[in-house]
């Protein structure tokens, strides 16, 4: 239904392939609810299926679902074709892989322009042959990193004046500070791991971290907050109990109180093969949460070099081990670092800042295609 004022506002659609709890999502699901309602019209769309983040969605943003049953289903493409043409979306901004089903819509819209939203974990391997096509005379691309926005212009020859580095972000105004929750293990001890449960996030190297840890630290407890494939869970599972931690780790699996939970923990941590830049690490800075993170992605920029944060190498379980004990013993440097870490994340990572890119990022694409019109790119 439109509203007054719905034709002076451009009509911005965030695309992601389900709402699953993972950084991609968060990241779609906050542009769709923060972009400032006075400029556009904010729509949310999942390619396959809703998730566990559906119901941060706030009401005001106009859902769509298509369901889609396989990568070729025409039916779905020209249900969001048909959706993009009807409420005249402006830009169709696309969020990891559904960048394909995008540029198959997008050819029956031809007001709509792309926008890839680029968030793939920096050292693994995509094929060129496959993303190029789809990234041709695109609008623009906004990558989480460096080195994705390098990988645009150079692997896939988008012009350098379309690719942005655009850092994720975190609404610091979300934070209500709630209590935290009862948890295991006792204050001064808790490691927590926000991650999904998928072989990237590199569990296991954090297990076998945690049972050198535990020989130090006995009271340490290691709590893992993330959900994934079961046969993954269970594998988790076995492996601690393996290693006699059963009763150091504990599996909270998805949680939606995930900021009061760190509220309750004493040291963050991420063992990750490969990132882009994690949602975790800034939600660990929100808290003030000293952090240990894998030297991957832009997770150095975040712990500003080892400032902020330790960094070690991936898929190194004794180093990672080290560092977790040097926190867990020092509760000085603990809360040096957390305190450093919540400052950087809010200086380079708070919410109005980048918002303000991502407008100007549109500004400049609706300009490209010569737009009747121009939104104010600065929340007030």
């Amino acid at each position: 239904m439109s509203r007054p004022g719905d034709a002076e506002r451009v009509g911005v659609m965030q695309l992601i392939d389900t709402l699953d709890a993972g950084g991609a999502e968060r990241v779609a699901v906050n542009l769709a609810n923060l972009l400032p309602r006075e400029r556009y019209r904010s729509y949310l769309c999942t390619t396959r299926r809703d998730g566990a983040l559906a119901d941060l969605v706030e009401p005001d943003v106009i859902r769509l679902c298509l369901n889609r049953r396989s990568r070729g289903d025409l039916g779905a493409i020209r249900r969001l074709a048909g959706f993009l043409c009807a409420n005249d979306i402006r830009i169709l901004q696309a969020h990891s892989t559904s960048l394909f089903v995008a540029r198959a819509a997008a050819l029956a819209s031809p007001r709509t322009a792309i926008l890839w939203h680029d968030h793939y974990g920096a050292g693994q391997v995509r094929p060129t042959w496959l993303y190029g096509p789809a990234a041709w005379k695109i609008a623009g691309v906004i990558a989480v990193n460096e080195a994705l926005a390098r990988w645009s212009r150079e692997r896939l020859c988008v012009p350098a004046n379309r690719v942005h580095y655009v850092p994720n972000f975190i609404d610091f105004e979300l934070d209500g500070g709630a209590t935290a929750p009862d948890l295991p293990g006792s204050r001064g001890a808790r490691i927590v791991c926000v991650a999904n449960l998928r072989p990237l996030k590199d569990h296991p190297t954090l297990l076998a971290a945690m049972g050198n840890v535990a020989g130090q630290a006995p009271a340490a407890h290691l709590i893992l907050v993330g959900d994934g494939n079961p046969e993954y869970r269970e594998s988790l599972r076995r492996k601690a109990e393996e290693r006699g931690l059963s009763d150091r780790v504990t599996l909270l699996g998805q949680r939606p109180d995930v900021p009061a939970i760190l509220r309750g923990c004493d040291v963050g941590v991420l063992a990750s093969r490969a990132e882009g830049l994690p949602l975790a690490l800034l939600e660990y800075g929100m808290a003030g949460l000293p952090t240990v993170a894998t030297r991957v992605g832009q997770c150095p920029d975040v712990l500003d070099n080892g400032q902020a944060g330790l960094l070690v190498e991936p898929g190194d379980p004794h180093s990672l081990a080290e560092a977790l004990l040097t926190l867990l013993g020092s509760p000085a440097q603990r809360a040096e670092l957390g305190t450093r870490l919540r400052q950087r994340v809010q200086q380079h990572h708070d919410a109005r800042a980048i918002l303000g890119q991502i407008g100007a990022i549109y500004d400049q694409v609706l300009a490209s295609r010569g737009a009747d019109r121009t939104a104010i790119s600065s929340p007030q």
